[in-house]
C-alpha cells in the first residue's frame, strides 16, 4: 500500500512537471482550476497530448501509427499495457520534451485509474472518439494530411478539439455544483465551438510550420483552388496573395467560433469564476492571434510564425482574472483585444 502510494504520488508530481514543457499555457490554466477539476483536466490533456505526438510523427508509416493509437486505447483497460507504452518513444523523432511524456504513459493512465469512476468515464469516452478519428485521419492520408473540403475541415476539427470541448463540459457538470442541468445544456450547444475555436486559430498561426515539419496543410485544397491556388504551392512567393484569399473563409469560421467561445463562457456562472478564467484565457489569446493574422502573411512564408507578445499575454493574464467576473466586462476585454494589443501603460 505504501509502495502504491510513493508510486501516485511521484506520478501526480510528474505530471505537474511535464505538463508546462508541452503547454504552457494549458499548465497556467490548469492551476486557476478548483481542486476537483485539476487532477481530471491535467490527466485528460495529458491523454490527449500522448496521442496526438504519435499521430504527429514524422519517421512513423500511417499503419503503424494506427497500430500504435490502438494500442494505445488498449491501456484503458490493461495497466501492464500502459506501462509498456512508453518503449515507443524509441520509434519517434518528436523532441525531449514530448518523449518524456510518452515515456510516462503508464504514469498518465496510472493517474486515469485513481480518478472518481464519473471522471474515468468521461476521459475515456472523448479521449478514445479523439484517437479513433486520428487513426482515421492518418490512414486516410498515408502521404501526410492534406484537407479536401471545408466539411473534411470540420470533421478533423470535431475529432481534435471539439472532442475537448466536450470532455471539458462534462467535468464542469460532474464536479461543479455551480453547473446544473440547465447550465449543462446550455453549454452543450456551444462546447464543440470553444475547442474548435482554438484548433482553427492555431492551424491558421502555424501553416508554415506544419507544411515543414508536420507534412500536414489543414488549408482545404478547394479554398486554394478557388484562389488560383494549390497544396503544393501553399509557401510559395508568388502565390502568397492568392493563399491568403484562400484564408478568408477559414478567419470567417474562427471568428464565428470564437464569439459562440464567449456565448459558452457567459453561459458559465458567475460563480464558477475559476472555470470561466480557465476558459477565458486562451479565447483571449486566439481573439489577440487573429487580430494579428489579419495584418500579416507571416504565416505563409518559410520558417515564418505568427505570435502575440510576451507583455499581452501576462497583461491579459492580469485582466482577465478581474474582467471575467462579469458578461459585460469580459465583452469590454474581448473587444478592446480585437482592436489593438492589450499592453499595461499603452494607449
Amino acid at each position: 500500500m505504501v509502495a502504491n502510494d510513493l508510486m501516485v504520488s511521484g506520478a501526480v508530481r510528474e505530471s505537474r512537471l511535464i505538463l508546462p514543457r508541452v503547454s504552457r499555457t494549458f499548465a497556467l490554466g490548469v492551476k486557476l482550476l478548483p481542486p476537483r477539476l485539476e487532477p481530471p483536466v491535467r490527466v485528460g490533456y495529458l491523454l490527449c497530448r500522448i496521442a496526438d505526438t504519435v499521430e504527429d510523427d514524422l519517421r512513423l508509416s500511417p499503419r503503424r501509427k494506427a497500430d500504435l493509437l490502438d494500442d494505445f486505447l488498449v491501456c484503458f483497460d490493461d495497466a501492464g499495457a500502459a506501462d509498456r507504452y512508453g518503449a515507443v518513444i524509441a520509434e519517434l523523432t518528436a523532441s525531449d520534451d514530448y518523449l518524456e511524456l510518452v515515456a510516462t504513459t503508464g504514469h498518465v493512465f496510472l493517474m486515469w485509474r485513481m480518478l472518481d469512476e464519473r471522471s474515468r468515464a468521461i476521459l475515456r469516452r472523448w479521449v478514445v472518439e479523439m484517437v479513433r478519428g486520428m487513426r482515421q485521419f492518418v490512414l486516410d492520408h498515408p502521404d501526410g494530411i492534406r484537407i479536401a473540403s471545408l466539411d473534411e475541415f470540420h470533421h478533423y476539427c470535431y475529432f481534435v478539439a471539439g472532442t475537448v470541448g466536450h470532455l471539458l463540459t462534462e467535468l464542469w457538470h460532474a464536479h461543479s455544483p455551480l453547473v446544473g442541468n440547465r447550465t449543462y445544456e446550455r453549454l452543450l450547444e456551444d462546447c464543440e465551438a470553444f475547442g474548435e475555436a482554438l484548433q482553427t486559430v492555431n492551424i491558421l498561426k502555424d501553416i508554415a510550420w506544419d507544411a515543414e515539419r508536420e507534412n500536414a496543410i489543414y488549408i482545404p485544397s478547394d479554398l486554394l483552388k478557388a484562389a488560383g491556388s494549390d497544396h503544393d504551392g501553399i509557401l510559395r512567393e508568388e502565390r502568397r496573395h492568392a493563399n491568403r484569399d484562400a484564408l478568408i473563409p477559414l478567419m470567417h469560421l474562427a471568428h464565428d467560433d470564437i464569439e459562440r467561445s464567449l456565448r459558452y463562457i457567459e453561459a458559465i456562472p458567475a460563480a464558477a469564476v475559476r472555470i470561466r478564467l480557465f476558459c477565458v484565457l486562451p479565447i483571449l489569446f486566439a481573439i489577440a492571434t487573429m487580430r494579428e493574422l489579419e495584418q500579416t502573411e507571416a504565416m505563409l512564408v518559410p520558417g515564418g510564425s505568427v505570435k502575440i507578445a510576451r507583455a499581452e499575454v501576462r497583461a491579459l493574464i492580469v485582466a482577465a482574472s478581474t474582467s471575467t467576473l462579469t458578461n459585460p466586462t469580459l465583452r469590454w476585454l474581448a473587444d478592446r483585444v480585437r482592436k489593438k494589443p492589450f499592453v499595461f501603460g499603452g494607449p
